[in-house]
């Protein structure tokens, strides 16, 4: 596929490097003479010397028959006008790098609806859920987010104790905002086990993985009355930096089973995360001195995660916390030859904001009607986001008369930035996004139903 990336700071050539290695086409655009030198020197992409905000670059740059543009320099403003003229100019799929929140906070104003942008990426909201997904257990896994972030597949471990232990789907009567999508079971530690789309007679065992399909705040709801068991521990958690990134991952946890503490250095910034976060714990303080970490007892927390924005901070971070108890150890880390040797260093996981943001871009490398597409962990379950396209198959009939194969369902529908689990009755209509969980052996008849017919 053809991609051009515009800003070959780090992130652009980090992404160009794995789009490279994966046979796509990539043209990369930067206004620093020795960025474009870099990139001609090192990758097999072509390289263009200009701003990312002029039409004249990116039509040099052949934005027009582009299957995707990635606007990743380091300016918010420059990413979103780059990225919205080239969407304008004909690039089939447009990707935006923001950092500041603002951007992507719809109470505001919604920047990416309104500049037509198909996606807004932000390296630390990546990291935070990555951080996230790794230490729920038996929690959940966030596999997916669509709807600028609003709607949620998300994938919940059963534990002994469960209240959803041995009843069946219908049994549990969820509420119709909240969907279960598949389950993955699996008999012993060696089997990969089954999985498949649940029917409303499927029962639950200890150790299902369930699939559940909705708003966060609605997931989280059903996960904490249904699903987990009604003494769950809290686990304690200690976060090193207060950035976008600890600060994002502060939030999703507050609202869980985490009982979280956040060290930051600057008071400032202290004022900030205590005024926008309800449960969590703020200490002013630099968590890269031993002295700090002991005077707040951090050996006695269950998890250290260090995310201060900078590698060596956390490795250092990661090796005092570890040194003075600390069970579990969790650090973002950029450079991947650091991330070679955090077995060494008691590091237990490492997290790359640089490998989350690649990720998110190769599952939006598809074709015909497909946005997005990501896999189910475990399975050949797929979750598509999909575009209602105008003659398609698909709009002909209400729901339950299309000839949708039954390893299809269709989870929601997003109707002008409105979210519904749809009924039997409802009609797909032209501009809606459908989001699907589909088996490897139905894709192909599934999305010939959303393709647009040929003359």
């Amino acid at each position: 596929m053809r991609i051009v990336i515009l800003g070959a700071g780090t992130v652009g050539t980090s992404i160009a490097e794995v789009l490279c290695n994966n046979r796509h086409s990539v043209t990369v655009v930067d206004s620093d003479p020795v960025q474009k030198q870099r990139i001609d020197d090192e990758l097999d992409a072509q390289a263009i010397l200009g701003s990312a905000s002029q039409s004249s670059v990116l039509f040099q740059a052949n934005v027009l028959d582009a299957d995707l543009c990635l606007a990743v320099t380091g300016n918010d403003e420059v990413n979103l006008i780059a990225a919205s003229m080239a969407k304008a100019m004909g690039a089939r799929r447009t990707m935006a790098r923001v950092y500041a929140p603002v951007f992507r906070d719809l109470s505001t104003f919604d920047y990416q609806g309104h500049f037509h942008i198909d996606r807004l990426i932000s390296l630390e909201h990546e990291a935070a859920n990555l951080l996230a997904r790794n230490l729920r257990d038996p929690g959940s896994v966030v596999v997916e987010h669509f709807a600028r972030g609003e709607l949620a597949v998300q994938e919940i471990l059963l534990p002994e104790g469960s209240p959803a232990i041995g009843n069946s789907v219908k049994e549990l009567e969820l509420p119709t905002n909240v969907r279960i999508g598949a389950l993955h079971r699996t008999k012993n530690i060696s089997s990969e086990g089954q999985m498949w789309l649940a029917g409303a007679d499927d029962r639950f065992e200890v150790g299902d993985r369930v699939t559940l399909i909705g708003q966060r705040e609605d997931i989280d709801e059903v996960t904490e009355k249904v699903f987990r068991p009604a003494l769950t521990p809290k686990l304690s958690v200690v976060i090193a930096g207060g950035g976008e990134t600890g600060y994002h991952l502060a939030r999703i946890l507050e609202n869980e089973q985490f009982d979280v503490r956040l060290m930051e250095q600057s008071r400032e910034r202290c004022d900030f995360l205590s005024h926008n976060l309800d449960h969590a714990t703020v200490v002013n303080a630099d968590a890269t001195r031993r002295s700090k970490l002991e005077e707040e007892r951090v050996g006695h927390f269950d998890v250290f995660v260090a995310c201060t924005g900078d590698d060596e901070n956390n490795i250092v971070a990661g090796v005092e916390a570890r040194e003075i108890g600390t069970q579990k150890i969790m650090a973002v880390i950029s450079r991947r030859d650091y991330a070679g040797i955090k077995e060494q260093l008691g590091i237990d996981v490492t997290v790359s904001e640089l490998d989350g943001v690649s990720q998110q871009v190769m599952d939006f490398l598809n074709t015909g009607p497909i946005i997005s597409r990501s896999m189910l962990p475990g399975g050949r379950i797929g979750v598509f986001e999909i575009e209602v396209l105008e003659d398609a198959a698909a709009t002909e009939h209400v729901i339950a008369n299309l000839e949708l194969p039954p390893d299809c369902l269709i989870a929601v529908v997003i109707h002008e930035d409105h979210i519904k689990v749809p009924g039997r009755d409802d009609r797909l209509q032209p501009g809606d996004t459908v989001i699907a969980l589909i088996d490897d052996s139905a894709v192909e008849v599934t999305l010939n139903m959303f393709a647009v017919k040929e003359d």
